[in-house]
């Protein structure tokens, strides 16, 4: 399992930078830079619930361990 979110958590932070690259600076809300921010922002939320998951489960190993 830990292998699988480790995959999960790379690909979604190459979605965030991939998105990086698409904004345009200039025109940040305007066209397909909106829908970069809309990556960006959805990438992080993955990234954050993938890491709360990595974390619940190792809790959930300590407290069968007991």
């Amino acid at each position: 399992m830990k292998i699988f979110t480790n995959i999960l958590v790379f690909l979604a932070i190459a979605l965030i930078i991939f998105n990086v690259t698409q904004l345009d600076y200039r025109n940040p809300f305007k066209g397909d830079s909106i829908v970069a921010f809309i990556g960006i922002a959805s990438a992080f939320c993955a990234v954050m619930i993938l890491l709360i998951f990595r974390v619940s489960k190792r809790i959930e190993e300590k407290t069968n361990e007991k």
